[in-house]
């Protein structure tokens, strides 16, 4: 069996070619992103291309910047490395020619390293650069996640060695000193968790690396596990020799199939070269792991849940104790982390306590990994120092697309919480100052909604996903998300009745004496509606009005001008809804269903209205009904 430091020397060779290409290297980001893109036709047309173009072309992950996907870097011998995107199919031979005989300006986003280029600026002084730093993200859209070489020649595995260095003892202090803790939302000591297992009496102990990733809007252990997977499993190899854990189960939401593949090559790699098995890298620490394919499961996020998964079983949170440090997987002791925590270990030892602890805040030290959606200008994934606020995340990000107002963001999935823009702008992100508005940071996905959406819209949307995520054990989450769908669904249509709010007020309640997480945080949205969003609630339940102008049966839709738009917006109409009556444009109001298809012919010309402007609002009955009492 090779030695690490003949692994080094091996993979070196492996990575020079690379690090100072003889020719033009173009590496094409490969990731889900950028599949979606077309990135894949990008790539074989540049491998087309290649054969006569004087260039080579190698496979990366995930850069980040999803917003200018398909993404390729270019790396010139002498070190100049600029990224480049949107780069497609139909682009890609005039970007090639460009880019191998100097810097094809048209595309270029910025130079990551090497000379400048002229009208092209510097990728760290871009906005989306500026704030971040980037240490669990160092490898990603850099290596070829597919080669282990890749890995190992930029320092890969090397914690390993220096783990080993400690006692058990003193690298997990060492971590709980760290203030690293989980990254999936709940924010536990991960030195603390470690310490349960290894005082675990019962043997054999194992690992479980939850990549069970389903919060809406969120993909940062996507990045990873498509761009540097041997970070994750050099984690899970960290934790096995501090717990003495001896097996590990990577468990991949389905909907992942590339991360699922790319995390089983590396496990095959890393056996093949001793670094998982019988006998690591001949420490006598015996390893190995497997990837386990959810399936689909929302509750599968839950550690109990996602071990009744592995164990073959229904996806089913239990209730704890028994604590899976003392019963788990296959009823042993179970270490359940995430794969940026696992990640976050690997870079702790990677950088050193000292330096780790030079970002970030005092309770949180060290950076977190955000990805940014909604309703903004550039999408992607940012790794930022704990403590940024979502102010300036959200300008990194180009601010809200089309220049409109900020209204809410929504963080963590839908168990964290619905925040107003007044509000989530200015907190800094980190899980405390969350906790007091009655909402979570999450795992890091943040959604940012502009003016035009609906509260109560939302609200719906996200009940019934709750509802249908329920795992249905008990009957606070099964029925409670039930009646919460019921009751929102009579607000968006104007039908609320006047001990709605009590009736949340109670469920919200009693949905805290469910068994796990997804019961007891299903009301979080609602109760921070019924808090930050009242009077856009009200507005539904007391006035039959939806001011977004967004739940269908609160709308209608009219011919504000009679053009020669709207005569085409008839003709696209699937329900034939638009007619003409006494020779003028008119709208059905019955056979319309809202699809909003005549809007984008004739925007302008037709315009939604309130379809009961003329009713009288429910607040003045009851205001009425009060002042009769009184008199």
């Amino acid at each position: 069996m090779a030695s690490y430091d003949e692994l080094r020397a091996a993979a070196d060779q492996a990575w020079k070619p690379i690090a100072d290409p003889v020719r033009p290297l173009f590496a094409v980001s490969i990731n889900t992103s950028s599949l979606a893109a077309g990135a894949q036709h990008t790539l074989d047309a540049l491998r087309k291309l290649a054969e006569a173009g004087g260039f080579d072309v190698m496979r990366t992950g995930d850069t980040g910047f999803a917003w200018a996907e398909p993404v390729v870097q270019v790396i010139k011998p002498g070190g100049q490395r600029v990224l480049y995107g949107p780069v497609t199919a139909e682009g890609a031979a005039a970007f090639a020619q460009a880019a191998a005989a100097g810097v094809a300006t048209d595309f270029a986003v910025g130079v990551v390293s090497g000379d400048a280029a002229a009208g092209v600026p510097m990728l760290a002084e871009l906005p989306w650069m500026k704030l971040q730093v980037r240490w669990m993200m160092e490898h990603c859209g850099v290596i070829d996640p597919e080669d282990i070489d890749h890995y190992i020649a930029n320092g890969g595995y090397a914690q390993f060695d220096k783990a080993r260095a400690h006692s058990q003892d003193e690298l997990i202090e060492i971590i709980k000193g760290s203030t690293l803790r989980g990254r999936s939302g709940s924010f536990f000591s991960t030195g603390t968790k470690w310490s349960f297992l290894q005082g675990a009496k019962a043997e054999p102990k194992y690992l479980v690396c939850n990549a069970d990733e389903g919060d809406p809007g969120a993909w940062v252990n996507r990045v990873v596990l498509e761009s540097d997977p041997h970070r994750v499993l050099e984690g899970m190899l960290i934790g096995a020799y501090c717990t003495g854990a001896t097996y590990g189960w990577i468990y991949i939401r389905d909907e992942y199939p590339l991360a699922a593949a790319r995390v089983g090559k590396a496990i095959e790699q890393a056996r093949a070269k001793g670094i998982l098995g019988p006998d690591a890298l001949g420490t006598g620490i015996r390893f190995d792991a497997e990837v386990v394919r959810g399936a689909g499961s929302y509750v599968c996020g839950d550690e109990t849940g996602l071990i009744a998964s592995v164990n073959d079983g229904r996806g089913m949170p239990k209730i704890k104790p028994p604590f899976p440090a003392q019963s788990g997987v296959l009823d042993q002791p179970t270490n359940v982390n995430n794969v940026e925590t696992y990640t976050a270990v690997t870079t702790l030892l990677r950088l050193g306590a000292d330096a780790y602890s030079t970002v970030g805040t005092e309770v949180n030290r060290g950076t977190k990994m955000f990805t940014v959606s909604g309703d903004v200008t550039n999408t992607g994934c940012l790794e930022v120092p704990f403590g940024t606020k979502v102010r300036d995340l959200l300008e990194a990000a180009g601010g809200v697309a089309g220049g409109r107002a900020l209204k809410a963001l929504q963080q963590g999935g839908p168990l964290s919480g619905i925040l107003p823009a007044h509000i989530a702008l200015d907190l800094p992100l980190e899980p405390e100052p969350f906790r007091p508005l009655g909402a979570g940071m999450g795992g890091g996905g943040l959604v940012f909604v502009d003016d035009r959406a609906c509260v109560v819209d939302l609200n719906l949307m996200f009940a019934h996903f709750l509802e249908d995520e329920s795992c249905a054990r008990c009957t606070t989450c099964r029925g409670g998300n039930q009646r919460m769908v019921e009751i929102f669904r009579r607000v968006s249509r104007g039908e609320a009745q006047p001990t709605d709010p009590e009736h949340l007020k109670s469920l919200a309640a009693s949905f805290q004496y469910s068994n796990c997480f997804h019961g007891s945080l299903s009301p979080t949205i609602m109760n921070n509606t019924m808090q930050f969003f009242r009077d856009e609630y009200d507005a539904h339940a007391l006035e039959h009005r939806c001011p977004a102008k967004v739940c269908e049966a609160l709308i209608r839709y009219t011919v504000a001008r009679q053009t020669d738009a709207v005569e085409r917006a008839a003709a696209v109409c699937p329900t034939r809804a638009i007619a003409r009556d006494a020779g003028a444009w008119a709208i059905d109001d019955t056979s319309c269903i809202r699809c909003d298809a005549c809007r984008e012919v004739a925007p302008g010309d037709i315009v939604i209205e309130d379809r009961y402007r003329d009713a009288i609002p429910l607040r003045a009955i009851e205001t009425a009904a009060v002042a009769r009492a009184g008199g």
